[in-house]
């Protein structure tokens, strides 16, 4: 694609300047793209109801048509501007969570394009919760088409920064409201169907959900779906949220994931590769002497801080050059609550799906088996 000159706007992000809005405003009405913040990730805007904009969209991502996106409104209101057959529970979530990080799939109005939901019936819909998002989106009057800012299957973009190392020169302006404060995804319940499934979860929890929501079915595993197909809803293709070194993730308890990453790392060391370990700040300091690279997103205790810098963490991990990843999901799946089922999902999908129970005697083999690693030639 030709190389765009990108704009960058530093923006207060409590009190964004007007005439920076009323630029980004001026560049969507007029079928160009625009990252902005969103107190979940950084999204990449086009006008939603502009079939050739949307699929700028696609290009500049690199993202396959079949993966849908989610439209951004400004208020309530405007749901039927891109919805049509909305129940009444539709309006009583976007009572409660908007704005806020909860998704909501309904019937979709036939103004809007179909690329923007795979072709599907469907469409996705939000109200985010973040000054300069929702300042944009009430000067432009426009109902916005944004998936993340950042290159399809990279982890996503919680800065100005992460957002211009995947797409400067792609897109045309970056509005800079500093680090988003969620740092994971929205949650997406489909409403269309009975009872309402979720999708994907995020950053509203299912507990809170189900406030409303009593009989919202939660999947038993991370739903997957094929790029041959129409996705339900974006963030379910089973390699997504990516670094560029393999990555697998290791479930099991402390004490068994301390000994055997102390055998791992030696057994990958001694095959010449720089490992990188991602893991919470309780487990790093036990493993301060290992011969690797070790990231946290933060204390287990704190599964807000974890999802808050999970992806600019994974970004690190790249940076340094490892050429393998291990990675750890220290909430077992009887006990995941809250924000710990939208971190597990994330660290999944950014493994493509290759977890391994460190407990199995054949652990060490089986990690050797599932790591398609390769020599990084990237000197220190």
């Amino acid at each position: 694609m030709m190389t765009i000159a990108t704009q960058v706007f530093h923006v207060d992000p409590a009190h964004p300047d007007p005439a920076a809005i009323a630029a980004a405003a001026q560049a969507l009405a007029e079928g160009r793209l625009v990252a902005f913040p969103t107190e979940t990730v950084y999204g990449l805007g086009a006008n939603a109801l502009d079939a050739q904009a949307v699929e700028r969209i696609f290009i500049a991502k690199q993202r396959p048509f079949s993966d849908p996106l989610i439209v951004h409104l400004a208020s309530i209101a405007q749901l039927e501007r891109v919805a049509v057959d909305i129940p009444a529970i539709a309006y009583a979530l976007a009572e409660r969570f908007w704005p806020g990080p909860l998704t909501l799939v309904l019937r979709r109005h036939p103004r809007v394009p179909p690329n923007v939901s795979a072709g599907r019936d469907t469409v996705a819909v939000r109200m985010p919760a973040h000054p300069v998002a929702l300042a944009l989106l009430q000067a432009c009057a426009l109902p916005v088409a944004a998936p993340s800012a950042n290159l399809f299957s990279r982890p996503s973009p919680t800065t100005a920064q992460h957002v211009l190392d995947d797409l400067n020169g792609r897109i045309d302006i970056v509005l800079d409201g500093g680090p988003t404060s969620i740092g994971v995804e929205s949650t997406v319940v489909d409403l269309t169907q009975s009872p309402p499934l979720l999708l994907r979860p995020g950053g509203a929890t299912v507990e809170a959900l189900r406030v409303l929501l009593p009989e919202l079915k939660t999947p038993e595993a991370p739903l997957i779906a094929s790029e041959a197909e129409a996705a339900a809803s974006p963030g379910t293709l089973l390699r997504h949220y990516a670094p560029r070194a393999p990555m697998v993730l290791l479930a099991g308890e402390t004490e068994t994931a301390l000994h055997f990453l102390r055998s791992a790392v030696a057994a990958l060391n001694e095959r010449g590769l720089r490992v990188g370990l991602f893991t919470t700040d309780e487990e790093a300091h036990s493993l301060a002497d290992l011969q690797a690279r070790i990231v946290s997103p933060g204390p287990q205790r704190d599964p807000a801080a974890v999802a808050r810098h999970l992806f600019a963490r994974l970004r690190a991990l790249d940076r340094l050059g490892v050429d393998v990843i291990l990675a750890r999901t220290v909430w077992g799946k009887s006990t995941r609550a809250g924000l710990e089922m939208a971190i597990h999902d994330r660290l999944f999908r950014a493994a493509e799906g290759r977890v391994l129970d460190i407990a199995a005697p054949d652990a060490l083999d089986r990690l050797l088996e599932l790591l398609p690693y390769r020599k990084n030639t990237q000197s220190d």
